[in-house]
């Protein structure tokens, strides 16, 4: 029997990154941070359904990545033409295009991300690996039919710094997202999300949200890990995560 095509192989260093609810919980906070300054975040205040519930928003933007990531080749680029036909309706309702550099951002999220959220909590990715990762989501973009893609992770890093000078601002939607993210997670899970941000986002995503240089997390993380070795960090997750997303949360440990 011919075996089923995977987009993913399963040995990858992406579907390890990707298989563990804590990394994937970090993935989600970088890009909280990074997504609330880019210059297309209008485009989902169009809907309506981002101020509404951001973080549900959001989470459902990486739990999607994550189901193309360990799915099967035809799922995967099925799930990825619906993406595309999503955002084509959401056009056609506003009478716009959505710019191609904005789809490119939410791919590079992505990259960035997974590598910075992998290497706080696990271990420094080699090359090999980092060019992996970028290898996964640059055939989503390619499905998605984005021009102008790196060719490499190389080339990529220095596609992302202009990305960060060209496409990022501090508006009136940032500070709005910000604010919801407060309402919706409560006073102290929105401190961790800080702190958390402050250790993943980019030199200039901190110099844009103003952070300061010293994160809390950077003494909670070391400790963090020594409890996933006695099988305590399951009750702190639970501990800090919002009651209607801790069933999805728990579903995202594959490993």
């Amino acid at each position: 029997m011919k075996p089923v095509a995977l987009f993913v192989e399963k040995d990858s260093i992406v579907r390890k990154i990707w298989s563990k609810a804590d990394t994937v919980l970090f993935i989600f906070a970088g890009s909280a941070a990074e997504f609330a300054l880019n210059k297309a975040v209008d485009w989902l205040y169009f809907t309506g359904k981002l101020p509404a519930d951001p973080i549900g928003r959001l989470f459902s933007t990486v739990t999607y990545a994550r189901s193309i990531i360990f799915s099967d080749l035809d799922t995967a680029l099925k799930s990825i033409d619906k993406i595309t036909s999503i955002h084509s309706a959401v056009e056609d309702s506003r009478n716009a295009k959505i710019p191609d550099w904005a789809y490119r951002d939410v791919l590079y999220m992505l990259i960035h991300y997974s590598v910075a959220s992998f290497e706080l909590l696990e271990r420094k990715l080699t090359a090999e690996e980092k060019e992996e990762v970028f290898t996964v989501f640059y055939k989503v973009g390619e499905r998605m039919h984005l021009k102008a893609l790196p060719a490499c992770y190389t080339d990529w890093e220095t596609d992302y710094d202009k990305h960060q000078e060209k496409d990022l601002i501090k508006s009136k939607f940032t500070t709005d997202l910000f604010k919801q993210y407060k309402k919706h997670l409560g006073s102290f899970r929105y401190y961790l999300l800080i702190e958390t941000q402050k250790l993943l986002v980019p030199e200039q995503v901190h110099k844009l949200l103003a952070f300061s240089n010293f994160s809390m997390m950077s003494i909670i993380v070391p400790i963090y890990k020594l409890c996933r070795i006695f099988k305590l960090d399951a009750f702190l997750k639970m501990l800090v995560l919002p009651e209607k997303y801790k069933k999805q949360i728990k579903e995202l440990d594959i490993v």
